[in-house]
């Protein structure tokens, strides 16, 4: 028999709040790899008769880009995007496949949460930016910067990742 005390409240307390944050990230992992998977297969539009629902795929993503690049009053943003991004779209298509596979595969495992989050946040805020004055839903976009804002700040890959095994070889 050990002799050893109950833990805490403040012990319970951090346990619960990262376990939280642990199925935050891997629910967030689970929609940037559906999306990085629908643009793998091209497939964007699923019926599995109880549930109908889309995903982000490559043509998908381009609308968007296009949509918000035309939509925009932020001007960087708006010639970043038509006199660049879209024009070679072959290649930012790609990387952002690539980009979005990593980070669900991050997330969802837990490594690198920190910087899976923070470039997830970096894919989604120019759009955001560009269609914040679209005139649509006010909460479209936020719904998914602040949780990916917690998870850049908070170490979520400790608990049920593969950051907690690394955080002792290299503390971040």
């Amino acid at each position: 028999m050990t002799d050893t005390a109950p833990p805490t409240t403040s012990t319970v307390e951090h346990r619960t709040l990262a376990r939280g944050f642990a199925a935050l990230r891997i629910f967030f992992g689970l929609i940037w790899l559906s999306n990085a998977l629908a643009k793998v297969s091209d497939l964007g539009a699923f019926d599995w008769g109880v549930i109908s629902f889309n995903l982000i795929n490559r043509g998908a993503a381009e609308s968007i880009a296009t949509d918000a690049a035309s939509k925009t009053a932020i001007a960087p943003l708006r010639v970043l995007y038509q006199d660049f991004v879209l024009p070679n779209w072959g290649f930012f298509g790609g990387f952002l496949t690539v980009a979005e596979l990593a980070i669900g595969l991050a997330l969802l495992l837990g490594i690198a949460t920190r910087a899976a989050a923070l470039g997830s946040l970096l894919l989604i805020t120019p759009i955001w930016l560009m269609l914040i004055d679209a005139n649509s839903y006010l909460w479209l976009y936020p719904v998914d910067l602040v949780p990916l804002l917690l998870l850049a700040i908070v170490p979520a890959g400790r608990t049920a990742g593969l950051d907690g095994r690394f955080a002792a070889r290299w503390p971040f």
